[in-house]
């Protein structure tokens, strides 16, 4: 452990997007409720655990186990606009305050330890202060780095300095989840499961280059934090002044969409002037300035380098906190007339490796599953499917539809020999149900498989629906394929199945825009069929 790491209190708030959630409804904080986001659960209430609901189960599975459940929609803002008094109650104690994330609040630990004599007292000031003017229950935990003194705050314990590589040591892999983004989580977990790595002291072990190299920038970072080392890149560096972005509002502005929009376009801005200096900013400080002189100030500290998209987002939750979480006596007297983003923190550019086709670190995909989870809303779980590609012979048997948000399994294990099918490439579309061609030789005969498994001719047109006829100009097989041979050929459902799979290229006519197709076509039953087309 360096003893360069700075050391923390953070004050964590169970489940806060269950609880956040709950206020905005009015419902019993005693009721079982869970969140979800893609039909999994992000966060669920302590009773709704005690009946077997857990994070990442599916939506179908918690109501199984919990019928009672009370369901909410992930919604960032509302955790956000709620969490303002809690961030309010432990400023009123401690200066500094940084929220990492709505539920979660990290201070520097030496100024208020040795105010209030100790971290353990200056921990339990907060919890009582958090109490008395958010109404909400929370826990304190100090150690050295971040992501060691999350994991404190949640076992409610002060980690001796010097002392969090080894209170981490022990803690199980699947803590990288509190770190990690879910679907990232569980993907490192799984293999590191799968290498026999069961702890984060074993996984720190590994040789930093092996980790880079092999599992990528995420799982680096994971590293890092898992060794003790503040998961934040170390070259680190005070930013200029004149990065700070002013908007003056002239009326001051009282509607939270109306300061939001003005704060989309202060965010490129702002972004676009890190662009040109080449760094990226960590740590983002929001002031708001009213019409009665008031001033407000917030500091979010952000565990990648900001988006622009990600400080719009920060920007409009804050704002929404000041303007209408708080209580009526705790809200601003004014309109805001003045708004400035200040980058507090800042890392070089290098540090966010975006992708090459387009600058989003998973912002994309997160609104797509939001729109798609809307969609779902109101046309039921089935009404959003998604194909998961799996195993078998037929290209139909390979995929399979899964509503959006259910797991991702195949209905038949892709890995196994399969023999009989598709040589590659697949068929790009294929239909819910094959339709009957013919197919004919030269002389105008149709082609049939032989007892042996061989055409009666080479395949020369291939006679579609409405007398359609197109010429083959290259075909490829027959591949013979028998299922379950060992029951017989007899025509039953649970009898043998015997068929003979062959590959053409319908010859282009000229003057037609379509242009070259290929065919999947399987003989069964005496009939030819079309099972797949290539494009």
């Amino acid at each position: 452990m360096s003893p360069a790491q700075p050391r923390r209190l953070v004050v964590w708030c169970p489940d806060w997007p269950v609880v956040a959630a709950g206020r905005a409804v009015g419902a019993d904080p005693l009721t079982p409720a869970a969140v979800f986001t893609a039909n999994r659960v992000v966060a669920c209430s302590a009773v709704a655990r005690r009946s077997g609901v857990g994070r990442g189960m599916r939506r179908r599975e918690a109501q199984g186990r919990c019928p009672g459940l009370l369901v909410h929609e992930h919604d960032p803002g509302r955790e956000a606009r709620f969490f303002e008094p809690v961030a309010a109650a432990v400023e009123s104690l401690v200066p500094g305050v940084e929220v990492v994330r709505p539920g979660l609040i990290a201070v520097p630990a030496r100024g208020p330890a040795r105010y209030f004599g100790s971290e353990e007292a200056a921990g339990e000031r907060l919890v009582d202060q958090v109490a008395a003017q958010a109404g909400v229950e929370c826990q304190v935990g100090a150690a050295d780095g971040l992501f060691a003194a999350i994991l404190a705050a949640r076992s409610g314990v002060q980690v001796e300095p010097g002392g969090s590589g080894g209170f981490l040591a022990e803690r199980d892999v699947e803590e990288l989840d509190r770190l990690l983004e879910p679907s990232a989580a569980r993907d490192l977990v799984a293999l590191l499961r799968r290498l026999g790595i069961t702890t984060l002291g074993r996984f720190a072990g590994l040789p930093a280059g092996d980790v880079a190299t092999r599992f990528g920038a995420a799982a680096l970072a994971a590293h890092r934090a898992a060794g003790g080392v503040e998961e934040r890149p170390v070259q680190r560096r005070s930013p200029s002044p004149d990065l700070a972005v002013t908007e003056q509002f002239d009326p001051p502005v009282e509607r939270v969409d109306a300061a939001a929009f003005a704060a989309k376009a202060m965010a490129d801005r702002l972004h676009a002037q890190l662009r040109e200096k080449g760094i990226a900013c960590t740590r983002l400080g929001i002031s708001a300035h009213t019409g009665n002189g008031e001033e407000l100030h917030r500091v979010w500290r952000c565990a990648e380098p900001l988006t622009p998209a990600g400080t719009a987002d920060r920007v409009r939750w804050q704002l929404d906190g000041w303007l209408t979480g708080r209580s009526a006596a705790q809200r601003p007297t004014a309109g805001v007339h003045r708004l400035v983003l200040a980058p507090e923190e800042v890392v070089p550019s290098g540090s966010l490796q975006l992708d090459l086709l387009e600058a989003t670190t998973g912002a994309a995909d997160a609104r797509a599953g939001r729109a798609l989870t809307r969609v779902q809303g109101m046309l039921g779980p089935d009404g959003v499917l998604t194909a998961v590609l799996g195993g078998g012979r037929d290209p139909r048997d390979r995929i399979r539809l899964v509503p959006w948000g259910d797991e991702r399994v195949p209905a038949l294990q892709p890995d196994l020999p399969w023999p009989g099918r598709v040589p590659p490439p697949s068929p790009s579309v294929v239909p819910d149900e094959p339709w009957s061609v013919a197919v004919l030789d030269a002389d105008e005969r149709p082609v049939e498989v032989s007892p042996r498994n061989l055409l009666t001719g080479a395949p020369c047109r291939v006679v579609l629906g409405g007398g359609r006829s197109r010429a083959v100009s290259r075909w490829a097989g027959p591949w013979p394929n028998v299922e379950r041979w060992w029951l017989g050929v007899g025509g039953g459902a649970g009898d043998a199945r015997r068929s003979v799979r062959m590959q053409v290229v319908l010859a282009d006519v000229p003057g037609s825009p379509a242009g070259e197709v290929a065919l999947l076509l399987v003989a069964e039953c005496g009939s030819w069929w079309v099972q797949g087309t290539y494009r």
